[in-house]
């Protein structure tokens, strides 16, 4: 059903942010317009659409970091929004706990005031005039009162309780932003979302990252927030698990993206979009025929009338082209999408061995990442990495890319082997350029050609020629798997690959590793995918590297096993 229905009407005493004919423009072109949509007080929702439709733009305009070109973004009175970017950082230099206390600037302004209250107290001039001492002695009591209302005296506790409720060890609390992973970061970001007590919790892709554990710790905590959430997320599962309404952003025929409320989570929501698809086929061949018989009795009608000339036969067509006219048209329905267009293919063939490590360690101060880690990966081999999050997956990577050198031990690379890099931050990337130049870049080329082979990845026409930085998460991707098919590279190294992908562009991802013939090696958090394409699973865990042969349904199974016995001695 549509958002402006009975959806709306329901809410209507109950409503957190309301948006009416909602229009948002950017580098020249219309990404969304007439997006009208009541957000309930307790509304559970899953934002969805293909990469680039809009998404992250309109939680930007809801959190009134973008403002839009047309229609109005009302809320209730006194409601609080909390906004998590899709590529959360923070200041690089913070710590994590100041990183998330510094969300609280209500508060740290508050304590200010209160500080420079009790500083004036000491000031002679102040203490000798007693009407001012009081109406200082007044204040210091009412901004006391409203900092400890507001919850001040217990934001260091609430802060801890947050990380620790999302998994975050303690002794990263005091590490700079800038030495966490991204999924860590992530983290740092939402807690300071919650301790912020909003009303409207807004998360662009808040799972990206994180490891399995923590993807059920967040839908735990998500869970008790007692608040609406509308979140964006390409991971099934995840959505299955949080959401009970999904917001679908779809563009038509290349049109502006229009805005969709179905009830139910991701996998209802699935079915009732097959369905209604499907009786929209039916409606649409229906009213064709219509269309067309009337069309033929116009015609009919009309040479009638050009033979004979009958005032009856031309009202007859006029009656006829009404009806067409008076009637509701059923839009034709896209039963199968435009899709990425992705094919490795390796320049030259490898030898038998692509990376082996021998007897590998890294470490960072007193945190051993690696120690002793040995592996070898053959030619043609598809290897997933796994581990929680900081555990040193992104190290092992950087370690296989030559990017990092270990402290013991050696990492060899085959002679042939001619490696090419998918980073999970986009790093390969430069923010300031084109996608054209950043093809052309990759490989020499006609414009015309870039402009054809950025096309093939979904790369909107009239987005080609804006810088990168200016694209959603979903289009720097795309951007940066062409790059990454025009290299040639026969061994891939891939570190979150599916993340800011649609299921979509996942799927097209999973079939073109599929068919490559050269070696794959994946970090992923995304279960489906690696099922879908590894066949071995190398663990990265508290410094240790541990390799399963088998995929990864074989190895959650190894993993679990192990745990039980261990949960059955602490019993």
């Amino acid at each position: 059903m549509d958002a402006s229905n009975s959806l709306s009407l329901r809410l209507r005493f109950m409503i957190t942010v309301g948006l009416s004919n909602v229009a948002r423009l950017h580098g020249g072109r219309t990404i969304f317009d007439g997006v009208t949509w009541a957000i309930g007080e307790s509304a559970r929702v899953g934002l969805v659409g293909q990469s680039g439709v809009g998404k992250s733009t309109l939680l930007r305009v809801i959190a009134g970091i973008d403002k839009p070109n047309a229609g109005t973004v009302t809320f209730a009175r006194g409601a609080r929004v909390a906004f998590l970017d899709q590529e959360f950082a923070g200041q690089p230099d913070r710590t994590a706990l100041a990183e998330l206390l510094a969300g609280r600037e209500d508060l740290a302004t508050l304590e200010e005031r209160i500080e420079q209250a009790e500083g004036r107290m000491a000031d002679p001039d102040v203490l000798a005039d007693a009407g001012g001492f009081d109406r200082l002695l007044s204040e210091h009591a009412r901004l006391l009162e409203e900092f400890d209302r507001a919850g001040g005296p217990m934001l260091r506790n609430r802060a801890e309780g947050l990380l620790r409720d999302l998994g975050f060890e303690e002794e990263a609390w005091d590490r700079p932003m800038e030495q966490l992973s991204g999924g860590m970061r992530k983290l740092v970001g939402l807690a300071r979302c919650l301790l912020q007590e909003p009303d409207l919790l807004l998360l662009d892709e808040p799972d990206n990252h994180l490891d399995l554990a923590r993807k059920a710790k967040l839908e735990a905590v998500l869970g008790d927030f007692g608040g609406a959430v509308v979140v964006i997320s390409h991971d099934r599962y995840f959505l299955d698990e949080t959401v009970t309404q999904i917001a679908e952003m779809e563009s038509l025929h290349g049109e502006p993206a229009r805005l969709r409320v179905w009830e139910g989570n991701y996998s209802t929501y699935a079915t009732e979009k097959e369905l209604a698809l499907l009786r929209q086929q039916q409606d649409y061949v229906a009213q064709q025929k219509e269309i067309g018989r009337l069309e033929e009795a116009i015609a009919r009608f009309k040479l009638w009338a050009s033979i004979v000339i009958n005032e009856r036969h031309i009202k007859q067509a006029r009656n006829k082209q009404r009806q067409i006219d008076r009637m509701d048209k059923v839009d034709r329905p896209v039963l199968e999408r435009r899709k990425m267009s992705l094919h490795f293919r390796q320049s030259q063939r490898a030898g038998a061995k692509a990376i082996e490590l021998r007897g590998v360690d890294r470490t960072f101060g007193d945190n051993i990442v690696l120690l002793g880690a040995s592996a070898t990966i053959m030619n043609g081999e598809r290897v997933g990495i796994v581990g929680g999050n900081g555990a040193g997956k992104s190290v092992l990577m950087r370690l296989m890319l030559g990017q990092d050198e270990p402290d013991g031990g050696a990492v060899w690379v085959g002679p042939s082997v001619q490696r090419g890099r998918y980073a999970q931050e986009h790093e390969t990337l430069d923010m300031n350029q084109t996608p054209i130049e950043a093809i052309r870049s990759a490989r020499n080329m006609y414009e015309g050609e870039a402009v054809s082979q950025l096309g093939r990845f979904l790369i909107p026409y009239d987005a080609v020629r804006n810088p990168i930085g200016s694209l959603s998460g979903g289009e720097k991707s795309r951007v940066q798997l062409c790059r990454l098919m025009l290299s040639g590279a026969n061994c891939l190294l891939l570190d979150e690959p599916t993340n800011n992908l649609d299921i979509a562009s996942c799927e097209v991802l999973e079939h073109a590793l599929d068919e490559f013939e050269g070696t794959v090696v994946v970090v992923s958090h995304d279960r489906y995918f690696l099922d879908r394409l590894v066949d071995r699973i190398l663990e990265v865990r508290e410094g240790e590297l541990r390799v399963f042969d088998g995929g990864y349904s074989y190895y959650a199974e190894q993993t679990a096993a192990q745990r039980e016995p261990a949960s059955a001695g602490r019993r």
